[in-house]
């Protein structure tokens, strides 16, 4: 069941959407797309909303990897840690 509604005017495109999301959260979302959207035509010049569409996409898409990259990273930084920390507990509680 939808939890909130969006109204989305960018690029263009005007519709309003139901999502199974709170609307705050919705509206963070299309805050940061329009900040993305307005960077992009900013870095390219460009003024073509789907050229502009498909740029923003792939620049979320570059944060969103570099964002998994950086989590397995940590991921595994962690687990050493915690391996590390479990065998120093071993070898205090002895035999």
């Amino acid at each position: 069941m939808a939890k909130g509604g969006l109204r989305i005017d960018v690029l263009g495109a005007s519709f309003s959407i139901a999502a199974d999301e709170e609307p705050e959260y919705l509206q963070k979302l299309l805050s940061r797309y329009v900040r993305i959207v307005d960077e992009a035509r900013k870095a390219t010049g460009m003024n073509d909303p789907l050229k502009l569409s498909i740029v923003s996409g792939i620049v979320l898409c570059d944060e969103l990897e570099k964002s998994h990259r950086t989590g397995a990273a940590e991921d595994k930084e962690t687990e050493k840690i915690t391996l590390d920390l479990i065998a120093r507990i071993d070898e205090a509680l002895g035999p």
